[in-house]
């Protein structure tokens, strides 16, 4: 078993955890809530309100500034915003060598928001394009489907989109970012399968906006505003059936990982609004998605409890990951472990041969500085760095609603192997070790048509991995007699949650537009067992390298930084983990004060991470 043992009992909320690099351990110090929390009461309100999210941005120290000033303030450059139920916090996040001595008072806000009902905070981002010492501008997506545009730190820039009537979407915003390296355009996603983009410096549409189709493909729709002027917004997507529940940008920008509830991955070329692969998930939608530094892999987290590798190059599920006990909300790679080799490898994720279309999409690229020159982005400084060099091994990490934090080393020789294998069950520790262990199924051909011996082999093999987790518990029910029953697309019904039921009225689209989004889709009962949807018999089946119960109430952010790993709680309470050797002197680890806490972060800009050998 390559999950690490502890002392202690099965449900004690864990300090610390050991990795090969050393042990981390959890700041007391560090952690950041709101002001008036209270202590854990295991109350049930807690449920309802909106994940905790967590966001981080660089200030650049002003021009002209010394280098001796900009080392003494270097610890209050970088900013943290966190949302909790109807409030929005905006704090200075300080570095470990001003973190030592005394805490942050959590009551000396940057800037304190509160919402009524209809305006809830779900999640925001910074623009760490723009950002200077003047100001920075902060998106954040509200429940009834509204998106602000506020300056933390200046208050003057207030703006509001799809404010008012709600006339171009009134569901839940999921997941808001800006274009990378754009200062005036992003992307929000919504809960009715639908996506915009908006231009900040253009007023919305005055009536119910109209569209007119302008591409589509297979399970997706993209549409233009008509409109005498230019407005918002500039282009809307219909991506498959159900809500989006979130996106992530390539490491060079050019391509949109898309996962939603329908259990569908969709990778597209977003200068060519072209569909360019898919996965889809064991059962279950998909709830979060993240790019490896390099751009060669992506992971998805959902509702089967796993997580899956995508390979962008081979365009297929390569290996899935099973430690978590509940839905998998966060999926997040770490570039600062991550081991590289000096061999520079020919396949290069950004230089493919694309064709640009003249649209709103592109403008930003145009008198601007490139996506890879961003020395100051969190999210691609890293990863641009390293696009051509070969990766050795990843570190992932993933958080989900069964309170646990989980590590992955995912090995690049393990994950280039092949899709066909003799049938039986590979467990692959994170530590390096594989063990294989008969199914109970003859060696017969895959047949991706045929969806009773899909899952029968699917089920016998998923309960050979974990008899104790929710997905082993779901995957030993027999569907076999009432799908013998129904016909068609009835026998693999992909909405099993309750998210989903709960959103079955934002769910609700025109027919034209069903019949444009979902017709790659009406077979999707027929892949499992497809290089798009393997059995678990079929690829490799990873354990994680840590797995620690680390909150009472389920974890909903991860953040890698420099020297910490950042965790958020639906409790309100957002973690520091301080990496080894980066941690201050353990005489200084006391309890925090009911009403302040520490920060430990970078103090600048991210460098370039991870290990070359």
């Amino acid at each position: 078993m390559a999950v690490q043992g502890d002392t202690g009992t099965k449900d004690e909320i864990k300090k610390q955890f050991t990795t090969i690099e050393g042990v981390y351990r959890l700041l007391p110090l560090s952690e950041y809530s709101r002001p008036s929390r209270v202590a854990y009461n295991n109350s049930a309100g807690n449920a309802t309100s909106p994940p905790v999210k967590v966001s981080f941005v660089w200030i650049p120290e002003p021009s002209g500034s010394s280098s001796t000033n900009s080392n003494n303030s270097n610890g209050d450059r970088t900013k943290i915003c966190f949302n909790y139920g109807r409030e929005l916090f905006v704090y200075t996040y300080r570095g470990v060598k001003k973190a030592v001595f005394q805490a942050a008072d959590l009551t000396k806000h940057i800037d304190k928001r509160a919402y009524n009902k209809e305006e809830v905070p779900t999640c925001h981002d910074f623009n760490q394009s723009t950002a200077s010492p003047e100001g920075v501008s902060l998106l954040v997506g509200l429940l009834g489907g509204q998106v602000q545009l506020i300056d933390p730190i200046t208050k003057d820039l207030n703006k509001a989109y799809n404010a008012g009537e709600r006339l171009i979407d009134k569901t839940k915003v999921t997941c808001i970012r800006w274009l990378p390296g754009s200062p005036n355009q992003f992307l929000v996603s919504h809960s009715s399968g639908q996506m915009y983009v908006y231009n900040e410096e253009l007023l919305c549409v005055l009536d119910r906006p109209h569209y007119q189709l302008f591409k589509q493909g297979e399970g997706y729709a993209v549409y233009t505003c008509k409109t005498k002027s230019t407005r918002n917004p500039l282009y809307r997507w219909v991506v498959g059936e159900g809500s989006i529940n979130q996106f992530a940008f390539s490491p060079c920008s050019k391509y949109l990982a898309v996962v939603a509830q329908d259990g569908y991955l969709r990778v597209f070329n977003f200068d060519t609004m072209d569909l360019v692969g898919c996965a889809r998930s064991y059962y279950g939608g998909l709830l979060c998605v993240c790019w490896s530094p390099d751009g060669r892999y992506v992971v998805t987290g959902g509702e089967d409890d796993l997580i899956t590798i995508w390979s962008f190059h081979e365009k297929r599920v390569v290996a899935r990951g099973q430690g978590h006990k509940s839905w998998v909300t966060v999926v997040a790679f770490d570039p600062y472990t991550t081991l590289y080799s000096s061999d520079v490898d020919t396949y290069d994720l950004c230089n493919e041969d694309t064709t640009k279309h003249n649209s709103y999409v592109n403008d930003y690229r145009k008198g601007n500085s490139t996506p890879n020159s961003r020395s100051n982005s969190n999210r691609n400084s890293v990863a641009s760095d390293k696009l051509n060099l070969s990766v050795l091994s990843y570190r992932l990490g993933s958080v989900g609603q069964d309170t646990l934090f989980c590590l992955w080393d995912l090995k690049d020789d393990l994950l280039r192997q092949p899709y066909r294998r003799p049938r039986s069950s590979t467990v692959v520790s994170s530590s390096g070790g594989v063990g294989g262990q008969q199914a109970g199924q003859q060696p017969t051909t895959a047949k991706c048509n045929s969806v009773k011996e899909s899952t029968a082999l699917s089920d016998s093999s998923h309960h050979s991995h974990s008899s104790n987790s929710l997905t082993a518990k779901l995957a030993n029910l027999n569907f076999g007699e009432k799908r013998d029953k129904e016909k068609g697309e009835k026998d693999h019904k992909r909405n099993l949650s309750l998210a989903c039921k709960n959103s079955t009225s934002n769910c609700n689209k025109s027919s034209t537009q069903k019949n444009q989004t979902s017709s790659g889709d009406t077979d999707s009962f027929k892949r499992i067992g497809s290089c798009v949807c393997p059995r678990l018999d079929e690829c490799p089946v990873l354990e994680p390298l840590v797995c620690k119960k680390i909150g009472h109430e389920r974890l909903s952010g991860l953040v890698f930084r420099e020297d910490c790993i950042v965790t958020s709680c639906q409790d309100g309470c957002v973690l520091t983990w301080g990496r080894p050797g980066r941690q201050p002197p353990s005489n200084q680890h006391s309890s925090p004060s009911p009403t302040s806490a520490r920060a430990m972060g970078g103090g600048g800009p991210m460098a370039s991470g991870g290990t070359v050998v």
